[in-house]
């Protein structure tokens, strides 16, 4: 495999409940998809590809290149396969890598070691070949590779990304609770919000939901904020002349060097951002919160275009419909208690039903009983995980006079 010039599958990797929006983002982006789990959507393409969706998916947690799959029963088996992969083609024999891995087989005492073998096995390849390997361990900056084991069945990729995307960059105070911004936009996505009416965030956080939406309504690229991702450590992403002087073109002699098509697809993602926003109101009833967010705002380079506001969520301040209001309230599995959360919920309702008419309402909850609370007709409860905690988004079309549930 010739990982510059040919295509072959991507493995869009995301969280449980984000798919149908990862999905729609690749529909959008022009990708046919030929393959969809719970956690992942497969497509084709190549390393123009990777790039590009490094750079844009707003859902995703990785981009991956399946480089063997097969089965796989032991830990010498393991080496066995990551040994045959030709490493000396994807890594720099003076680089940098760390290895990631899943594994869920009855035979591994010690879940670091599938990571350790892979790891041995690909500094031995080198040495062998090379004379010199790349060091490895945990740190970010250099190329990754990724293990899936699953019973006997093994797959060792390519990871593209490095770092998750769901890892902005922006977030610099997390704030209690917080979303992850994957997860954020996922959410604003499924609200059918469009970037072109308000968006409101009561109850804001850290400020993740109306920082994603600023960033969606923006059309700014949330990988634009990352100053390295795993492929940029592949051997071939910069192409290096031996006696070539400075100041001549790779360009006039190769073409487009990787390294250069990234830079020009991060110049027109920038090109291409819109400044013309809507209102996106952020409020919190803790001060510091609110402070919080908008610290987080300023790192994400949008907080010029979202009001801040510390007050009760009831007395947030609308302007004229139609869009979208977008609360995660307490769900009494971190923060709060269910005794404690019944009459929050039942606010909920009465300030949609009292303030919101025209809005499309959508509240996002961990707790199915407290949702019951709100006292209105839901027209959708889309799944979503916030961690391990398995939620809906229920979304209420806010007419006058909504009828009770």
């Amino acid at each position: 495999m010739n990982l510059w010039k040919d295509t072959y599958p991507l493995i869009i990797s995301c969280a449980r409940g984000l798919v149908p929006q990862t999905s729609a983002e690749l529909t959008q982006m022009g990708y046919s998809i030929i393959d969809i789990t719970e956690t992942y959507a497969v497509i084709r393409g190549n390393m123009r590809d990777v790039m590009r969706l490094n750079l844009c998916l707003r859902t995703a947690h990785r981009v991956l290149v399946p480089l063997v799959r097969t089965e796989c029963r032991h830990l010498r088996e393991l080496y066995d396969a990551a040994y045959s992969i030709e490493w000396e083609n994807l890594l720099e024999a003076d680089g940098y890598f760390t290895v990631n891995s899943i594994v869920r087989n009855d035979t591994i005492q010690d879940t670091r070691m599938p990571s350790l073998k892979t790891k041995d096995a690909i500094a031995d390849r080198m040495r062998s070949l090379c004379g010199g390997r790349p060091d490895s361990g945990r740190e970010t900056h250099g190329a990754a590779v990724f293990v899936y084991w699953q019973d006997n069945e093994l797959t060792i990729y390519l990871d593209t990304t490095g770092e998750p995307l769901s890892k902005r960059g922006y977030r610099k105070l997390p704030g209690m609770a917080p979303m992850q911004e994957t997860l954020a936009a996922g959410c604003v996505l499924a609200s059918g919000w469009e970037g072109k009416t308000p968006f409101i965030s009561p109850m804001c956080g850290s400020g993740t939901p109306a920082i994603e939406a600023a960033l969606i309504a923006l059309n700014r690229a949330p990988g634009s904020f990352k100053s390295h991702f795993a492929f940029m450590a592949v051997k071939g992403y910069r192409i290096t002349i031996p006696g070539e002087r400075a100041g001549v073109s790779v360009r006039q002699r190769f073409g487009a060097s990787p390294e250069q098509i990234w830079k020009e697809m991060v110049a027109t993602s920038h090109a291409n951002e819109n400044k013309n926003l809507p209102p996106i109101i952020a409020t919190d009833i803790n001060p510091e919160a609110v402070e919080t967010a908008h610290d987080n705002a300023i790192a994400a380079g949008v907080a010029q275009y979202i009001t801040f506001g510390s007050c009760d969520f009831a007395s947030t301040r609308l302007p004229p419909p139609p869009g979208v209001i977008f609360l995660n309230p307490e769900y009494g599995e971190r923060l709060g208690s269910e005794t404690d959360l019944e009459p929050l919920y039942a606010r909920i309702g009465d300030f949609f039903k009292q303030k919101c008419t025209g809005y499309t309402g959508c509240v996002l909850t961990g707790n199915m009983e407290m949702s019951r609370k709100i006292g209105l007709r839901s027209i959708k409860r889309i799944p979503f995980f916030n961690g391990p905690i398995e939620c809906r988004m229920v979304v209420f079309d806010l007419y006058e006079g909504s009828e009770k549930e």
